[in-house]
């Protein structure tokens, strides 16, 4: 019987690390958002909703009517986001979109929740990126505090409650709660 020791085994290397196949953008546009991207969205004051639809329109976003985006709101890449009308942003919320991420109409992301599409393949010794785009369908709710994970899918009128880690999809018209997340109840709306 051969035994190999752990520090044998390959291990995690940084200095190999790579994007792989993401390119954020041209490096003008890149650049050009951080800086709005810091003086306006990620600033503690309340500059008006109409200057952040067309700043997130001239940078590529598709944003419907009626967008409420509040004060040091993070964006990644504002050209890989789609915000369908009546969508609701909460303070302090961070849209790490290397992958696409597609908010549907009357959808809330509540405060300090984070939209995360990338992570990275622990199983490779050069910890490349592993990505994966997020649908927030309409009517759904991302609780304060919650993080969506790449490749997850909240279906329509579903909820993330607070604090918890969405790591699946999650079915519509279903409460899910905790870490990771886990099926709590259907959702009942009232007239």
């Amino acid at each position: 019987m051969i035994t190999t020791s752990r520090s044998e085994l390959l291990q995690t290397d940084l200095s190999k690390f790579s994007t792989g196949n993401y390119v954020a953008g041209p490096k003008w546009k890149v650049l050009s958002w951080y800086f709005v991207n810091y003086w306006i969205f990620n600033s503690a004051l309340p500059w008006p909703y109409g200057l952040k639809v067309k700043l997130l329109r001239m940078f590529g976003a598709k944003v419907g009517n009626g967008l409420v985006i509040k004060a040091k709101v993070r964006i990644k890449n504002p050209w890989r986001l789609s915000l369908g009308d009546n969508v609701w942003i909460g303070e302090d919320v961070w849209i790490d979109n290397l992958e696409d991420v597609s908010v549907g109409s009357n959808a809330c992301i509540s405060q300090g929740a984070l939209l995360l599409t990338g992570n990275h393949d622990y199983t490779a010794s050069d910890f490349p990126y592993r990505l994966g785009r997020i649908d927030v369908e309409e009517g759904a709710w991302v609780g304060a505090k919650s993080v969506v994970c790449p490749g997850v899918r909240l279906g329509s009128h579903a909820i993330l409650t607070v604090n918890s880690v969405a790591t699946r999809s999650i079915a519509p018209w279903e409460i899910h709660s905790g870490n990771p997340a886990a099926y709590v109840r259907d959702r009942v709306m009232k007239k």
